[in-house]
């Protein structure tokens, strides 16, 4: 028994291959799918008038996400435990930033992004997120001793996120919202937080967000329009009709890669928040539940990752890989909802697929953090004290205790 034991540990790749080509699967057909939807507008909007517009940019993010994920593969988990509470408290002096006229820039009634010049607009939310796992990680591990008491376990992290969010909403960004404050309290929830004082905090949450909707007349028109889209099919429903129109010319095979009609300037937004509209068009059914497996296998295997972490007693590890899985997980389940017509119209996009640098870069960067909890579990697993060398005989830092 024992030999078999060891023949596994020795068999193990030094990388959870799956979770890499799930992952490489979802940013090449992001890659094909925005250049497909993108095309049309951009060869009429764009300064340069050329179709490629678009997809040029979207490559440029991928190089530079991949790049970043790459660095951030290289930084041991005690390092990013470390680095966390800084990059949060930068992370909010970005939001911050935002607010401020003259530097943050206004489209669409919405304050959220901060040019920089050729490389387009970053988007301060976005990187919230990565820094919010991080964040929520570090504060769960520090106070596990008190998530069973309120005014030592939850009230200061809800302190924080309370001021973050209204920062967010300010912008306005209720998606960004409602994903990082649902990142604060999945880490609280899995770190111990006392379960009678989670259940009653989400149904105070749900009456603050239906209080956010009925006191804010355009959100309101978002929840009536999902409600029936073909009652105001010019005006507050026309997204979501077209998007349904979209889906429902896909059928089963899809009319055909690039053969959209949808995405010539009746679709709005088709390359950013709805993409798997244009992807129901133009590789029907099909095409639509592949995305979802793909994004239903890295969230399970996020989880797989953190549980393994936690067994091993990695704590912030653990903490960190799950929410990475309730971030990708979540933010993919609202973006298909929102294009299927099972929840209001929100500007969240589709993770690792739709048109954004910030989006894409952040992405990567979670993915990369996620990869490197998964390599380090594996070296552990191997038996090597310390961690067992890779490839090029180097061997890893890791904790030096649980937690």
């Amino acid at each position: 028994m024992f030999h078999n034991a060891a023949l596994k540990r020795t068999a193990l790749t030094p990388y959870d291959w799956g979770l890499v080509f799930a992952a490489t699967g979802l940013l090449v057909m992001g890659l094909v799918m925005v250049f497909s939807a993108s095309s049309s507008v951009a060869e009429a909007k764009s300064a340069s008038h050329e179709h490629t517009y678009y997809l040029v940019r979207h490559a440029m993010y991928l190089v530079i996400g991949l790049g970043a994920g790459y660095a951030a593969f290289q930084v041991p988990t005690p390092l990013w435990q470390k680095l966390a509470p800084g990059l949060f408290i930068a992370g909010a002096l970005l939001l911050v930033l935002v607010l401020i006229p003259h530097l943050g820039r206004e489209v669409n009634g919405s304050r959220r992004w901060i040019p920089l010049g050729p490389l387009g607009n970053f988007q301060p939310s976005e990187f919230m997120k990565f820094a919010t796992i991080l964040y929520a990680a570090d504060y769960t591990v520090r106070k596990a001793a008190h998530m069973q008491n309120l005014a030592r376990g939850f009230l200061p992290m809800f302190l924080v996120m309370l001021g973050v969010g209204s920062v967010l909403l300010m912008e306005p960004d209720f998606g960004a919202f409602v994903v990082i404050v649902t990142i604060a309290l999945a880490a609280l929830f899995l770190g111990g937080l006392n379960a009678r004082l989670f259940f009653g905090l989400i149904a105070l949450l749900a009456v603050g967000f239906v209080l956010l909707v009925v006191m804010s007349p355009y959100r309101l028109a978002r929840v009536t329009s999902y409600l029936d889209p073909w009652n105001d099919p010019y005006g507050a429903g026309y997204q979501l009709s077209h998007a349904l129109i979209a889906l429902g010319r896909g059928e089963i095979l899809g009319v055909g890669l690039g053969d959209s009609v949808e995405k010539l300037f009746y679709l709005p937004e088709s390359y950013t928040d709805f993409l798997l509209a244009v992807i129901g068009e133009e590789l029907g059914l099909i095409g639509v539940l592949g995305v979802i497996g793909l994004f239903a296998w890295l969230t399970w295997r996020a989880f797989s990752i953190g549980w393994q972490a936690s067994l091993m007693g990695r704590n912030y590890a653990a903490l960190v890989a799950q929410g990475v899985g309730v971030w990708i997980g979540l933010q993919s389940f609202i973006n298909m909802g929102v294009n299927l017509g099972l929840l209001p119209t929100k500007g969240l996009t589709l993770p690792m697929m739709s048109y954004g640098g910030s989006g894409i870069v952040s992405n990567c960067l979670g993915l990369a953090i996620l990869l490197r909890v998964d390599y380090e579990n594996r070296c552990m697993m191997k038996g090597a004290a310390g961690g067992s060398a890779d490839s090029r005989g180097r061997r890893p830092p890791y904790e030096g205790k649980k937690g």
